[in-house]
């Protein structure tokens, strides 16, 4: 296995350099860049097209991608031009607000997701499979955008149970016990929208799996040997009706630095994903190619780690 792993690696490299030659180029061809947008009389046109002549960004789309990829060796993504601040503290500091949602979205989310497609799955077509049945169509047709603000009206501006942004107040002594309870607060809205829009496919794939494996052969032979019912089900159908959910573990694992860019626009939380946004309406060029680039990595170790992940759980399955 660990000659495969070497081998997709590898083959990984390739696919990171072409990533990273037409994200520049896309980036490059938005139209403006982080001056056009600077408007201060106490700075003349003149000081403005200096500045991008410094900058570098009159030379050609190849040298500019050079003197990236030095600087991305070396650790350096370069300074956000909106935020004054090295790319990598600014990415850094929005990765643990990030990863912090998503991680409480993806307990919650697992939480609710599991019991309800096994259950679903053991009592198919009762009342309550119905309704999960239901519950999967709602949640799968409503936007992510519709959701969330309705959300945000309803428990932030009408209810008031909930901050209706930031990930923490101010004022509040960081590391300790307040610091962290009022950070779960501000979490906790945007971690249940994301948890109720990210249970369909988990709930799907555990129901189908369950009522499938009620057929299959070997359930039929632990039936007539006289196991229990619910040895039966623990044992064996649960068990192996859990494979699917390991399969996209590497990309839930690897996407809890991903964020999602409504959520956390929306509430007005300080993640990778808002930065995102903020980075393409300022043009902020340096945070938009390091952001994009580090998604597309993601992207290519979630599916690699999903297989691994996977050929784990089933020794049967190899890794190609």
């Amino acid at each position: 296995m660990w000659k495969t792993i070497l081998r997709r690696i590898l083959v990984m490299i390739p696919q990171v350099i072409i990533l990273s030659i037409l994200i520049f180029i896309l980036a490059k061809f938005m139209p403006g860049d982080p001056f056009s947008g600077l408007i201060d009389p106490k700075i003349s046109p003149a000081a403005i097209e200096e500045m991008r002549r410094k900058l570098g960004l009159y030379d050609p789309w190849y040298i500019q991608y050079i003197r990236w990829v030095k600087n991305l060796f070396r650790g350096d993504l370069g300074l956000s031009y909106t935020y004054r601040l090295r790319v990598t503290t600014l990415i850094g500091q929005r990765a643990y607000n990030t990863f912090i949602l998503s991680l409480f979205s993806v307990i919650l989310s697992y939480s609710i997701s599991i019991p309800l497609g096994i259950f679903a799955g053991r009592y198919n077509d009762s009342k309550f499979d119905k309704a999960v049945i239901l519950y999967n169509y709602i949640s799968y047709a409503i936007p992510t955008f519709v959701l969330s603000i309705l959300m945000l009206w309803l428990f932030g501006y009408t209810l008031r149970l909930f901050p209706t942004s930031g990930s923490v107040d101010l004022g509040i002594e960081p590391n300790t016990m307040a610091y962290y309870i009022n950070r779960l607060y501000h979490i906790a809205l945007p971690a249940i929208t994301y948890a109720l829009l990210t249970t369909v496919g988990t709930i799907q794939y555990l129901r189908n799996e369950v009522i499938d494996s009620k057929e299959q052969d070997y359930v039929k032979t632990a039936r007539s040997k006289g196991v229990p019912e619910g040895k039966v089900y623990t044992k064996h159908i649960f068990r192996n009706s859990l494979l699917p959910i390991a399969a996209f573990l590497g990309y839930t694992i690897t996407g809890l630095l991903g964020g999602s860019i409504f959520i956390e626009t929306i509430f007005g939380y300080p993640g990778m994903g808002q930065l995102f946004i903020s980075s393409i309406s300022s043009r902020d060029y340096s945070v938009i190619t390091s952001l994009t680039l580090l998604f597309g990595i993601l992207a290519l170790l979630g599916s690699l780690l999903s297989d691994i992940i996977l050929s784990i759980v089933d020794p049967r399955i190899r890794i190609e």
